[in-house]
């Protein structure tokens, strides 16, 4: 990992590579923005592990090849194989603007503006891989990718958002 041209960039790793925020994060009422790029690579260039209730989940922009996006885990199956996979063309070279919305019912995440996952996770078992663990509390890594993240922000839900 290192810092040029006010982007971090995050070379390939020897599977993962990323970096963390390790001092205590809110377990809800919050929302992060990243704008996150492929630099080089075929898998997901932004696993954005994050804190929910007392546990974690990750979204995976970009996984599985390059294309898959979703939430790792609900109710122990990962990004890949529960009811928000899905599948987006995602170039090298482009930055995505992302968002994540985290409340005591919902998660939602966004891509340049355009809801792409909008979760109940009332009743619902959050986790993540254990691969992502070193991300806890709040990381950004990538997988056997080089990736580049800039413009990292986080805030406290209004009131009316929650």
């Amino acid at each position: 990992m290192r810092v040029e041209d006010r982007r971090i960039v995050l070379d390939f790793g020897e599977s993962l590579t990323g970096i963390a925020y390790t001092q205590p994060f809110p377990q809800q009422g919050y929302e992060i923005r990243l704008e996150a790029m492929r630099v080089d690579g075929i898998d997901f260039f932004c696993g954005l592990t994050f804190p929910v209730g007392e546990s974690h989940c990750s979204l995976i922009v970009g996984g599985w090849a390059g294309a898959l996006v979703g939430l790792s885990c609900i109710d122990g199956r990962d990004a890949s194989e529960n009811e928000t996979t899905q599948y987006e063309k995602l170039d090298a070279g482009k930055w995505y603007r992302l968002r994540v919305r985290v409340t005591a019912e919902r998660i939602r995440c966004w891509i340049d503006q355009r809801m792409v996952i909008d979760q109940d996770i009332r009743g619902r078992r959050i986790s993540t891989r254990p691969e992502v663990d070193l991300s806890k509390p709040l990381g950004i890594a990538a997988w056997q990718t080089k990736a580049a993240l800039r413009g990292i922000e986080y805030r406290p839900l209004e009131e009316g958002e929650r």
